[in-house]
Parts: structure tokens; C-alpha cells; sequence
């Protein structure tokens, strides 16, 4: 009977981070917090995930008792910013976000401006883990406020991106339509010698409808003028990019992963990709702690038809359905039909975390206390669903 007893009381706490507001750990905290309250026979086991974006470099520096290094690069509007790259226990794997140096949420909303932000700030990451002595990286897409294509962080490692008259063009996206010559020969030579692994949530190619500029660019502030402008400078450097680097790359899936910065992985990188949630889930071993669990729970900021697309929490629950694990998604919102689209992926049932009408700002704010609510909430059903 005591087999049967633990199986029935383990729940595994599985969320990405709440981009903006809170990390997957603190995320885990707060609803095991809140479900403890409510239902204390529970055991719980934390396990905090991401999918190549914002809390990538921490969960895999975790899960193998690595290490986070911090140091100074360019933001996103070229202003100095400390960031940080993860080693892992192994010594010479780098895990570098590109969230960390080019991420939105470094920009203040009134001040994000793709046509001008750059991605030279990822460069100087892994320009730095190569220094610690990496020669394997692992590079988070996801969260940038950029839409460059990764030329910021390809001119970093060396590159010269020129215009018809031999002279570097201006950082962001917008200066991609000048570019008429790309000069890879001094790039840092200890790439030639280095893994790249970039671990990637989205499929989308590099122009287009579904390209970087068009789907990502108004979040990054982006007006329909400009979006038409950096997908053209987008079609014109993915044919400077095929030409010079015989890197024919702009209809790859992934090509249009972060601002474009999938391109240039591909390009100047030679990086191979994979989902960048399956690379987190292995590191930290979700499915042997999904074996023999009672309960699922996962979650990030909002859950919507988006999710499905290689997210963390749809890796969750694919994961967890193999395991015979029912699973509650929980989020800061919830999309119209978002049951629909994500119960055939596992999921139970969907909880949104605010208790009210609230504007974004208000909800993040307060986040941590309305997820530790929503665990008390979780929690009070199943101490009701374990009654006699």
C-alpha cells in the first residue's frame, strides 16, 4: 500500500518562467507554496523548465551543477548592460541567451525600436564564453528586442558587414537594406573549432508572412510601415547571405527565430538546431520525475494557440502524456479557445492566475502573489478529490 500512497501524492511543478515578471524557479515556488497550504500531504517536486528563451541558461546550470558568469556587453540600444552566460558541470559547454543581452524587456516600451536595436551584445556573450575556454555553445533564441537577423552579433565575432562604398553599415535591422558586401575572414577563428546548438521554440523563415519582421515585429514596437521595411531589408540580407556565404538559409525553418537571428546562426554560425524545450527537458530530467506522478503542473505568462509551437509547457504535456500524468496548464492569461487547441496535447484542465479584470502591468506586478493563489486553488481541489 505505501507504493500505491506515494504514487498518489507526487505532483511535479514543471512551469518556464512568467517572461517579464517572475523566473520558472520563483513560478514553482510560488504555486508549490500555495498548493502546500491548501493540500500539505502533497509531495512536490519543483522542476523548473524553459524552451530556449528567458531561464534556458539557469535551469541547464542547475540541472548539472555548473555555474553563471556575468560580464559587461551592449544592450540592445548599444548602452552598457551586465548580463551573464551559464557554463555547465561539464567544463567547456556554454549556454548563452540571447534574452540576456538582447532581450525586450531591456528595453523600456517607449524606447523599443527595431529598426535601429542590435544583437551585438549575443555576440559579445559568446565571445566571452569562448574566452572561459567553451567550445561548445548552446544558444537560447527567443525574448530579443532586435530584428537584425544577427548581424550585430556576427560583426561582434569579427564580421564586416559593408555597405557599397566599403564602410560598415549602422547597427539594427533597417541598415540590413544598405548591406552590400559581407567580409567573414577576420571573424574569431576558435568558432571553426566550436558546437553551436541553438535551441529554438518557432519555425518560422526569415521573410514573409510568417517571417521575422511580419509575425514578431509589432511586440518589439514596430509599426505596419515599419515591418514592411525591415522585411525587405530581411529579403535583401538573406541574398547577401546566400551569395557571399553560400548560406542559403532565409526559408529554413528557424530562420526567423528571434528578430532573424536564426538566419545568422545558421549563416555565420554553422549552428545546428534543435527544440530547445526537448534539449532542456533531457538536461534536467523531467521524464524519469514524471514516472509514477500523481499530477502535472506547468505554465508560462499566457497560453494560446502559440503554445502548441514548441513552447515549454506543450513539451510538458506531450512528456507527461507519455507517462500516463494528467496535467493543469497554468497562465497570466488565456487565450479564446485555448482548452481546444491544447487539450489534445494532455492537458486536464487550464487555470488563469488573475482573479479579476486587470490591465498586463497590474498583473505582472503582481504576479507572484496571484500564482501562489492559483496553487491554493489547485491545492483545495485536490484535497476535496482525495475525500473519501
Amino acid at each position: 500500500m505505501g507504493a500505491v500512497r506515494e504514487r498518489s501524492r507526487r505532483i511535479v511543478v514543471a512551469p518556464d518562467a512568467f517572461k517579464g515578471s517572475l523566473s520558472a524557479g520563483q513560478v514553482a515556488r510560488a504555486l508549490i507554496r500555495g498548493m502546500a497550504f491548501t493540500f500539505p500531504d502533497g509531495e512536490y517536486v519543483p522542476v523548473p523548465v524553459a524552451d530556449g528563451g528567458e531561464g534556458t541558461a539557469q535551469a541547464l546550470v542547475d540541472a548539472t551543477g555548473g555555474r553563471m558568469c556575468t560580464v559587461t556587453v551592449e544592450g540592445p540600444m548599444g548602452e552598457p548592460l551586465e548580463s551573464f552566460f551559464g557554463i555547465l558541470g561539464d567544463g567547456v559547454t556554454a549556454v548563452v541567451e540571447m534574452a540576456a543581452a538582447s532581450g525586450l524587456p531591456l528595453v523600456p516600451p517607449g524606447r523599443r525600436n527595431p529598426l535601429i536595436a542590435s544583437s551585438a551584445g549575443t555576440g559579445q556573450l559568446i565571445g566571452a564564453a569562448l574566452d572561459a575556454g567553451c567550445r561548445r555553445i548552446i544558444l537560447g533564441l527567443g525574448g530579443s528586442a532586435t530584428n537584425d537577423g544577427g548581424a550585430g552579433m556576427a560583426v561582434a565575432l569579427g564580421a564586416k558587414l559593408l555597405d557599397g562604398r566599403g564602410r560598415p553599415i549602422p547597427p539594427g535591422g533597417a541598415a540590413l537594406a544598405s548591406l552590400e558586401r559581407i567580409d567573414v575572414s577576420a571573424m574569431d577563428p576558435r568558432l571553426a573549432e566550436t558546437e553551436v546548438i541553438a535551441a529554438c521554440d518557432v519555425d518560422n523563415p526569415l521573410t514573409g508572412p510568417r517571417g521575422a519582421s511580419r509575425v514578431f515585429g509589432p511586440q518589439k514596437g514596430a509599426t505596419p510601415e515599419m515591418v514592411e521595411q525591415l522585411d525587405a531589408a530581411l529579403t535583401h540580407y538573406g541574398r547577401v547571405l546566400a551569395r557571399d556565404l553560400g548560406a542559403d538559409v532565409a526559408e529554413r525553418p528557424g530562420a526567423g527565430a528571434a528578430g532573424g537571428m536564426g538566419a545568422g546562426a545558421m549563416a555565420f554560425l554553422r549552428a545546428r538546431f534543435v527544440p530547445g524545450v526537448d534539449l532542456v527537458m533531457e538536461a534536467v530530467g523531467l521524464a524519469k520525475k514524471l514516472e509514477g506522478a500523481w499530477l502535472a503542473i506547468t505554465g508560462e505568462g499566457r497560453l494560446d494557440g502559440q503554445t502548441t509551437r514548441g513552447k515549454a509547457p506543450a513539451g510538458v504535456a506531450r512528456l507527461a502524456a507519455r507517462a500516463g500524468v494528467p496535467v493543469i496548464g497554468v497562465a497570466g492569461g488565456l487565450a479564446p479557445g485555448a482548452e481546444e487547441q491544447l487539450r489534445p496535447l494532455g492537458f486536464a484542465a487550464l487555470l488563469s492566475v488573475t482573479d479579476g479584470p486587470m490591465d498586463v502591468e497590474t498583473a505582472m506586478a503582481r504576479a507572484e502573489s496571484l500564482i501562489e493563489a492559483a496553487g491554493r486553488t489547485i491545492g483545495a481541489l485536490l484535497a476535496l478529490g482525495r475525500r473519501p
